[in-house]
């Protein structure tokens, strides 16, 4: 197993695969796709890798727009779950497969974009999210972009007192580490609670991803203060409300003051050479 256990009996659980479609994630999904297209040159068919696609959200939205994916994740379950999508719709990526963001397959300078939408906050080893960086920078060509999302080291706290899980004590205990040190570990087995991982302060992620060998690197909050705006489902369903929702976090999402209340971020880089 490439993988945490724990990680991967979460995922095997299936709840990703629709997981972006639902309630406050419906926020990240449209802000990710957002960010990662305003990155994209226009009328340019691009090699990119989705590592630690998931089920394949992000891999299927960016062939729909014309790019040749490459779709890698570490849990077996969630592979499983993109051949039957793609199957069914009869879309042909370049890759469906199993793999480890520490040691890909590909060549030095194959991509254009790298996506890390999982591998940065499930490998808990800062030498593993050097390492996964570092294969990142590798199979990049000069001039390439990486995207890495990555979980606020506040944002189970937010969950907490926003959700109302600061009821439980177990929910107290994951939040004060959370806080501490970064290592969200989930021994409740509440599904809602998440499972292994590393959360990030927001100047913490832009050192990792320097340290790897990106010069010029930007992090975005991808939420903002968003997810957590009372009766967000209705809201959501709002067309003004949600056009003043985004044009307001488009502005603010570089503000380090607000960075950390996102639940994710995006840490955005270009190898240079």
């Amino acid at each position: 197993m490439i993988i945490d256990k724990r990680i991967a009996q979460y995922y095997s659980k299936g709840g990703e695969k629709d997981r972006l479609e639902k309630g406050y994630f419906n926020l990240e999904r449209v802000r990710s796709q957002e960010i990662i297209q305003r990155y994209l040159p226009e009328k340019k068919k691009l090699k990119i890798l989705d590592i630690g696609g998931g089920c394949g959200f992000y891999s299927f939205w960016l062939h729909e727009l014309g790019h040749k994916i490459y779709l890698a994740d570490p849990v077996e379950k969630n592979i499983k779950i993109a051949k039957d999508i793609a199957k069914r719709k009869k879309i042909r990526l370049e890759s469906i497969e199993l793999g480890d963001a520490r040691q890909l397959r590909f060549r030095r300078g194959y991509f254009d974009i790298v996506l890390m939408m999982g591998p940065l906050y499930h490998l808990t080893k800062k030498k593993d999210r050097i390492k996964a960086l570092r294969e990142a920078w590798r199979v990049l060509r000069a001039g390439g972009i990486l995207f890495g999302a990555a979980i606020s080291k506040y944002a189970f706290m937010m969950d907490c007192f926003y959700g109302g899980l600061i009821k439980d004590p177990a929910s107290v205990k994951i939040m004060n580490r959370d806080i501490r040190d970064g290592q969200h570990r989930n021994y409740t087995g509440k599904f809602n609670y998440f499972t292994t991982a590393f959360l990030f302060h927001p100047e913490a992620l832009r050192k990792e991803v320097r340290e790897a060998g990106f010069h010029s690197v930007d992090i975005l909050a991808i939420e903002a203060f968003g997810a957590h705006i009372p009766d967000f489902n209705k809201n959501w369903h709002d067309p003004k409300f949600l056009k003043v929702l985004l044009q307001s976090i488009d502005k603010v999402e570089k503000d380090k003051s607000l960075l950390g209340i996102s639940a994710h971020m995006m840490a955005i880089a270009r190898k240079t050479y």
